[in-house]
């Protein structure tokens, strides 16, 4: 993990408990209540999870 990562939490995100954040390199996402565990991504990947993400598909 960078240690100089600065996150921001997801505009989609709501004001209570079900928040995501994403890295500004963009290249991670992680919870907000879990913020030590996070996921990686490579370019194309990142594109196919936004992609996934916006289809409503995401964990099914």
């Amino acid at each position: 993990m960078k240690k100089d990562r600065r996150w921001r939490k997801s505009s989609r995100s709501n004001s209570g408990q079900e928040c995501i954040e994403v890295a500004n390199d963009v290249d991670a996402v992680r919870d907000s209540k879990n913020p030590t565990t996070l996921l990686e991504f490579g370019p194309l990947a990142m594109s196919m999870f936004i992609e996934a993400a916006k289809a409503g598909t995401v964990g099914r």
